[in-house]
């Protein structure tokens, strides 16, 4: 079963894809720019339904989502804690994608007695340096550049290609109904004006971010999935790999032919890792190896 709701959390009306009838919570952030629940979990959602009550929020000013706020990972978190809040468990497992990850980790970081797992996916805020986002908020500071782009991207299936590329492994190998999922995104009136604030207030001019969780993650206390596309263009392999070996009990998995936009560029690959690592109570747990005895365990990459 699917289906949608609206959850008010202080002055906004938070939007969610709900999925699935039985199982443990799982709840989904996505990510920034040309993105909403449906774009970055649309197969995620659909896999995970069959075991798993499945939450996709949108934040505020994305998909269907309002509000009025500071578009910083601080306030993310804090719209995490009171989206959780709604939702009639004690704990859920987390898993969040680029911007949704660095929320996800500083909601798992404040509340660790809340969080089963957590799963972090080509992930913001584990690390300082974000160079090659840089040329997206040099774009953002021209008067209606963001916006006049913004439409000439979204004019045909290859002008959203051509976007696309600077964000993943292959534009041209990506399936239509991705890039359609794009492209109606760009032709949203006021789609990119959140990432617009989200960029002004989190990266600097020389790429220096606002957000940098490394220093916290030895005292993680979650156990943590770091997923990330070897090939990707925006943030670093390095952050995750770092991360894994930071976080006392994390697993890395890297995934090839892949950049940036993991569980839509690799939607069976993605989504049979997420499985694997998300908790099913209907099986015995698979046991938990100290990373003193197994260091640096990163899954096969295919």
């Amino acid at each position: 079963m699917t289906g949608t709701g609206v959850a008010t959390i202080g002055d906004c009306r938070i939007a969610y894809r709900r999925a699935g009838t039985s199982g443990p919570p799982v709840v989904l952030c996505h990510g920034a720019g040309i993105d909403d629940a449906t774009v970055s979990w649309r197969h995620a959602i659909d896999a995970l339904s069959e075991e798993y009550r499945v939450y996709g929020l949108d934040w505020p000013e994305y998909g269907r989502s309002t509000g009025n706020v500071t578009h910083t990972i601080e306030t993310y978190v804090d719209i995490l804690e009171g989206f959780i809040e709604t939702i009639p468990y004690e704990r859920v497992s987390l898993a969040g994608i680029s911007m949704g990850g660095g929320a996800a980790l500083g909601y798992a970081l404040d509340h660790p007695d809340r969080v089963e797992q957590l799963a972090l996916v080509d992930s913001y805020g584990l690390g300082g340096r974000l160079p090659n986002a840089l040329p997206w908020k040099l774009l953002s500071q021209v008067p209606g550049m963001t916006e006049f782009g913004k439409i000439a991207a979204g004019a045909t299936t290859d002008s959203v290609r051509m976007v696309l590329d600077n964000l993943v492994a292959d534009s041209s190998a990506l399936p239509e109904p991705f890039v359609e999922d794009v492209r109606q995104k760009l032709m949203e009136p006021g789609s990119i004006q959140a990432f617009k604030a989200f960029q002004n207030n989190e990266l600097s001019f020389n790429g220096r971010v606002a957000t940098n969780f490394v220093d916290e993650l030895d005292s993680l206390a979650v156990p943590t999935l770091l997923v990330h596309g070897k090939e990707d263009p925006l943030v670093p392999v390095e952050w995750s790999a770092r991360a894994a070996r930071r976080i006392p009990d994390a697993e890395l998995d890297l995934i090839r032919n892949c950049g940036h936009w993991t569980p839509r560029e690799r939607p069976e690959r993605f989504n049979e890792s997420l499985l694997e690592w998300l908790p099913d109570y209907r099986r015995v747990p698979k046991p938990r190896y100290p990373k003193a005895q197994m260091p640096g365990v990163t899954r096969a990459s295919y």
